[in-house]
């Protein structure tokens, strides 16, 4: 479901004129198929980027004929990046992100100052939407653990709290789906800092996985770029995975009040993440135990012991290796 083998399927990441030279060779190619004479290609701008949303608006006023709805722009682009088999982002389309980063991490930009991610207050270091720049930062870190947070309220908290500083660790959120940009930094960091394990601490229902998921492996609506913006690799023939902190045996733990049933996209969202073949056993057993309570549960239900139960409750779950 979200992961495209890197070595069979690819999307290179090129310069401008690389781009132009794939479009004139793949137009050039189609035109010879229906036997036309040989066209002018354009003088193509590249260097102006835009989000896939500004695209969709600027074609739907070009072109309302071809294109009426945000899916269709969307499934183009992911067509286009397959026939030239070149990233999104070489073909000037830009990563909106709305992601955050904290903790124990040193980036610096070209040409800029150093900054210390710990010292950016509970919203942490914003995450730019430029791959090229993220691509581009120099990291430094004595972190030891990764935590990969769903909500940015979970975020904040563990943030203006310095877990960090307790946990030795880097966190960083997506505040809900994970955004292009922000998958992008964590494939960065894990491949930078190959050692470090990547926790999630996400809600426990089917949706909360999946954003799990996503992160690990990309999506499956990123096409031949997925592996670019998931965080699963192999370093030194050792699998490194991620982990997920709050499963089925810490459900004792929240108040029965707290559980809220589960909605048909839940059970939808269960299916299809059930169905997959790279998702392991354990987590496919977390799935049947949601479908079958009919439940779900927030990480806010935590709080019922208290505002600064989260750290300690992370800090113990690493201690005594309580995931899975």
């Amino acid at each position: 479901m979200f992961f495209s083998d890197q070595h069979l399927c690819y999307a290179d990441i090129l310069p401008p004129p690389q781009v132009r030279a794939r479009i004139e060779v793949a137009v050039l190619n189609f035109l010879k198929i229906l036997n036309s004479p040989t066209p002018a290609i354009s003088d193509l701008s590249l260097e102006k980027r835009l989000t896939q949303r500004e695209l969709f608006y600027k074609l739907l006023c070009d072109s309302p004929d071809y294109f009426t709805s945000q899916l269709q722009v969307n499934r183009t682009i992911q067509d286009v990046v397959a026939l030239l088999r070149c990233s999104r982002y070489s073909l000037g389309i830009m990563a909106s992100s709305r992601g955050a980063i904290a903790g124990r991490l040193l980036l610096q930009e070209p040409n800029q100052e150093v900054v210390d991610c710990s010292a950016c207050g509970s919203s942490g270091y914003t995450i730019s939407g430029d791959l090229n720049l993220l691509e581009k930062l120099v990291m430094k870190t004595d972190a030891r653990y990764i935590i990969v947070v769903e909500k940015h309220a979970i975020f904040q908290r563990l943030a203006e709290d310095c877990v960090y500083n307790q946990i030795p660790s880097i966190l960083i959120t997506a505040k809900g789906y994970p955004d292009i940009a922000t998958r992008f930094l964590l494939h960065r960091i894990s491949k930078t800092f190959p050692d470090l394990p990547i926790f999630g601490l996400v809600d426990w229902n089917p949706a909360g996985l999946a954003i799990l998921c996503t992160f690990k492996f990309g999506s499956i609506g990123m096409g031949l770029e997925a592996y670019r913006y998931g965080a699963f690799f192999y370093h030194d023939k050792e699998f490194y995975s991620y982990f997920l902190f709050f499963f089925k045996d810490d459900l004792e733990l929240i108040p029965e009040q707290s559980f809220m049933p589960l909605k048909p996209k839940d059970v939808q969202i269960a299916k299809s993440l059930a169905s997959s073949e790279i998702l392991q056993d354990n987590y496919k057993e977390e799935l049947a135990v949601m479908v079958q309570s009919g439940k779900r549960a927030e990480i806010e239900a935590l709080y019922f012991h208290g505002y600064d139960f989260l750290g300690k409750y992370l800090a113990k779950k690493i201690v005594l290796a309580n995931y899975i």
